[in-house]
């Protein structure tokens, strides 16, 4: 960096990119260690035109395609070449991509406004194409780059996504105090610092005490919770159980009593058929009786009144 401090890197340093403010002197992951080590040449065949007229693209929805980067582009200038760059096994987009103008200041323009522009419902980033206009550069995937995720614990500083801040024992003329191996300009300042990591430390153990009570204390309210609810399952599935025993004593209850009632109906009604019949068999009685009255009466006429 120089003694001119900058917020965006003139010459790509792995280590420095590493840094918040770009001054640190050893690697703090082994990113920058690979980074430091790696010898990156940019691929021809991929990039072969002007690379001040050659912005980067990247954050790009996976259905994105060349014709869709044409579309979102060409209103900045002529184009030569839009390319999405692809897996080369699988042929799905890598999500980053190449817009090459005719003149530079249609990429100046593009580069200016076309910054987190929304393009199939992703905000874009755009800048310039650094593998060949900026020295020294390493891709990310060797370890360099710029910007990355909180997450991944490799952020990289110097872009435009992510700036270095200003160290803080700059010089108002804008050059720096003699530092020790490990940034610090003195031993007040390294007690001051010591002090202010260990309070944090402090404030951080004790967020996570509190933390971690309120995470038992949320896991036991759960654990009742769901202790609960299995009551009320049980509780109901006994009531279930229940309602149904009775259901089936009534349904048996009514099966008895439907049972009784046919029996005695088959009761009457046998006893009325032997009455019916018995009636029938004193009635025939009664009427072979006068039958043989009568036939007695015809004989006794029939012998003048003799029997």
């Amino acid at each position: 960096m120089g003694d001119e401090w900058t917020a965006i890197a003139k010459v790509y340093d792995p280590l420095k990119a590493g840094s918040i403010d770009g001054t640190d002197d050893r690697p703090h992951d082994r990113g920058v260690q690979r980074a430091m080590l790696a010898k990156y040449k940019p691929r021809k065949a991929q990039l072969d035109g002007d690379p001040d007229c050659t912005l980067f693209v990247s954050r790009l929805n996976p259905d994105t395609d060349e014709r869709s980067l044409l579309k979102a582009f060409q209103k900045y200038g002529d184009i030569v070449t839009v390319t999405v760059v692809r897996d080369i096994v699988t042929g799905f987009s890598k999500c980053y991509g190449f817009v090459e103008f005719k003149k530079e200041k249609s990429a100046i323009r593009a580069r200016q406004d076309a910054h987190e522009d929304v393009v199939d419902e992703r905000v874009l980033f755009v800048d310039w194409e650094f593998s060949r206009s900026l020295p020294g550069w390493v891709p990310r995937r060797l370890g360099g780059g710029f910007g990355g995720q909180k997450e991944s614990g490799q952020l990289r500083f110097g872009g435009r996504d992510r700036p270095f801040k200003k160290p803080i024992n700059l010089h108002h003329k804008g050059s720096y105090q003699p530092r020790d191996v490990r940034g610090y300009a003195d031993n007040e300042d390294r007690h001051k610092h010591r002090d202010r990591y260990d309070e944090g430390r402090r404030d951080k153990d004790r967020y996570q005490s509190r933390d971690r009570d309120k995470d038992r204390e949320r896991d036991s309210r759960d654990k009742e919770r769901e202790r609960d609810t299995y009551r009320d399952r049980d509780r109901d599935r006994d009531k279930d159980r229940d309602r149904d025993t009775y259901r089936d004593r009534d349904r048996d209850r009514d099966k008895d009593r439907d049972r009784d009632r046919d029996k005695d109906r088959d009761r009457d009604r046998d006893k009325d058929r032997d009455r019916y019949r018995d009636r029938d068999r004193v009635k025939e009685w009664i009427k072979n009786e006068k039958d043989e009255d009568r036939e007695k009466d015809e004989r006794r006429k029939d012998r003048g009144g003799r029997y």
